[in-house]
């Protein structure tokens, strides 16, 4: 398992990093990119991971689970 860590500035940085990122690869974003019209429709059905910024313990519970969700399917 590993973890990619993009920071991205600007919206077109995101068509160069779908590019870039592997196969199985499961992005995290704010949660507030949810809620961007086709944008965040296209993310939520892409399986993309939302996580409260602003809830820091809601934030580390999603992420942990997700964490141990790669372990227990041995996913990559």
């Amino acid at each position: 398992p590993y973890v990619i860590v993009c920071n991205h500035q600007a919206s077109l940085d995101l068509m160069g990093m779908v590019e870039v990122i592997p196969d199985r690869c499961v992005p995290i974003a704010k949660k507030e990119l949810m809620y961007m019209g086709t944008v965040g429709w296209a993310c939520w059905l892409s399986g993309m991971i939302f996580i409260d910024r602003h809830k820091r313990e809601d934030a580390i519970d999603v992420i942990s689970q997700t964490a141990r969700t790669m372990w227990r399917e041995n996913v990559r």
